[in-house]
């Protein structure tokens, strides 16, 4: 039953009816209803972990999410952690998540995975890491692409959060599931190809006003190009290294 789990799916379909967003659902049927698959989610939000959970559990299952290590010092977050089969990932020391991530596959269960690993600030597929097809190929699951897009219209990166009733809507288009190929290689540019496809045909479907902010650059929007949010990330990496240095060095 998982009551903690049950009342953060309670918690989370409230929150989006009170929010006015409306999320339009397709490709449900490709969730799988039962058995272990990688679910390789884009990543253009704080929040879009949310749709894609839902989308999930209109299936009837729940996401194990992967998430970074220095969560759990948040007490809430921490418990929801421990009581959600939610996976820490220690990122200079990733090898005891991946594990674990590979035996729940391996158990018949949906790890979410964001393959870009942190939010694209261009809103394009950033590069991946390999995680997801190397526990895809270890476990012999397949890999299911899973796009949200609207998400970032209400928290994103370098923009202020409208997280209060606007009528946002959302989208979440899950493709048809992707084997894992004979290597690692393969199987994660099959699985870039699908995510591509399926992104680049739930924006085409979506408004995308000239010149405003959320609208990736390719379609006429004002988002960073890929090069341009690419140097942003890297002085935002320097930018928190300095900080640790200073914590450290104090």
């Amino acid at each position: 039953m998982e009551p903690v789990f049950r009342t953060l799916e309670i918690a989370c379909s409230t929150g989006v009816a009170v929010s006015g967003s409306r999320i339009t659902y397709l490709g449900l049927e490709n969730i799988p209803d039962r058995g272990g698959a990688v679910i390789a989610i884009n990543h253009t939000s704080y929040i879009d972990w949310m749709p894609a959970a839902l989308a999930a559990y209109k299936r009837g299952r729940r996401l194990r999410f992967m998430i970074k290590q220095e969560m759990t010092e948040v007490k809430i977050v921490n418990f929801l952690i421990k009581h959600t089969g939610t996976i820490p990932v220690d990122r200079t020391a990733g090898a005891g998540a991946y594990g674990v991530a590979v035996e729940r596959l391996r158990a018949g269960e949906l790890v979410a995975v964001y393959p870009e690993a942190t939010i694209s600030r261009s809103f394009e597929l950033k590069e991946f890491k390999s995680g997801a097809a190397r526990m895809a190929v270890e476990a012999q699951v397949p890999i299911i692409p899973l796009i949200v897009w609207g998400a970032h219209r209400r928290w994103t990166k370098d923009h202020p959060r409208k997280l209060g009733r606007a009528k946002i809507p959302m989208i979440v288009k899950v493709g048809e599931p992707v084997p894992p190929a004979e290597t690692v290689q393969q199987t994660d540019a099959a699985m870039r190809d699908a995510m591509t496809t399926v992104l680049h045909g739930v924006q085409q479907t979506y408004e995308h006003p000239e010149g405003v902010y959320w609208v990736p650059r390719r379609l006429g929007g004002s988002a960073p190009t890929m090069a341009e949010a690419k140097l942003l990330d890297e002085i935002e990496l320097a930018e928190r290294a300095r900080k640790q240095a200073e914590r450290q060095s104090k």
